[in-house]
């Protein structure tokens, strides 16, 4: 099994998509092997990840097809990676976003993965970290990450990327309301989408006055206006991408705070694994024939006998 991990993750490093799909595969249905190929990733801190995300609606999907247009004929190589929302009876992805992205498919620059975001409430896929990292090792210029979408906790994106695109289009409503539903401190960059409908003008204006409000040391987040479907606005937007990802490598605070929260989401998983739901159900039923059952008391008890 060591041999063949190797040998699959020679194949990932000189660029062979056939065997990164495997590896993808491999560690997003933890099948055997998977941590060896994880424990042998090298360099995963020197890829350059985009992630883009917004309200449903947004045309997200239109954004990313519009950069690969843009990209592609830069010479640039991208992995696509589009979480789609779940089906609701197998819990795979739906596969819209291929749809749209079907310019792309024998496209020997493009690589486009589809994943289900299985509940997560992210809007990502429980094992989008340890997946961007195989595809860190892939020979990509860029790895593009697109989200189902955000609300109030659905920010995870932000813990991923080394840039986050939050796009907004007219309809988004009251600017205030959508600051507090927790995705205008997430974004390095803001993209006022659809710019040719009502009300984008206005849209685009009061993020201008509230970037400018929360300017740190004087520097404001981008604000760019484009009409995806046109190409409008697309190249300001990836300039603006090219410039805050290369600069994505300083060792600075921030990107040390998002280190730690990849840390933490990495143990979390890796704890919850040790929990048997089968297990718990029957711990809980056996605890609530007391009569003085105390849901943190019973937790307290379960996690202590839980394998170190």
């Amino acid at each position: 099994m060591q041999d063949k991990i190797k040998q699959l993750l020679f194949q990932i490093r000189e660029g062979n998509f056939h065997a990164l799909a495997k590896g993808i595969t491999l560690v997003e249905n933890e099948l055997d092997g998977h941590e060896s190929l994880l424990l042998q990733l090298q360099d995963t801190q020197s890829a350059r990840v985009l992630g883009i995300t917004g309200p449903p609606g947004a045309g997200k999907s239109t954004l990313v097809n519009a950069l690969l247009h843009y990209w592609v004929k830069q010479g640039k190589k991208i992995a696509v990676v589009a979480v789609d929302p779940s089906s609701p009876f197998n819990y795979g992805a739906l596969l819209g976003d291929r749809i749209r992205m079907n310019d792309f498919y024998n496209n020997e620059n493009i690589y486009i993965r589809s994943l289900a975001s299985r509940g997560a409430l992210g809007g990502l896929n429980p094992r989008i970290i340890e997946i961007t990292d195989v595809i860190k090792n892939a020979p990509f210029d860029i790895i593009l990450v697109e989200t189902v979408g955000v609300g109030q906790s659905e920010v995870e994106i932000a813990g991923l990327a080394d840039c986050t695109v939050v796009t907004l289009v007219p309809e988004s409503g009251d600017i205030v309301q959508t600051m507090k539903a927790g995705i205008m401190e997430i974004a390095d960059i803001f993209v006022v989408n659809k710019a040719d409908r009502d009300a984008a003008e206005s849209v685009y204006h009061n993020l201008r006055i509230m970037v400018h409000e929360q300017a740190v040391d004087g520097v404001e987040t981008p604000v760019i206006k484009t009409i995806a479907t046109e190409q409008t606005g697309i190249e300001a937007l990836a300039l603006e991408v090219e410039k805050h990802l290369s600069g994505h490598q300083a060792l600075t605070d921030k990107r040390i705070q998002l280190l730690a929260d990849k840390s933490w989401q990495l143990i979390e998983a890796r704890q919850m694994s040790k929990v048997d739901r089968h297990v718990l159900l029957a711990h809980l039923k056996e605890a609530l024939r007391a009569s003085d059952f105390n849901i943190y008391a019973f937790i307290n008890s379960f996690c202590a006998s839980l394998p170190l």
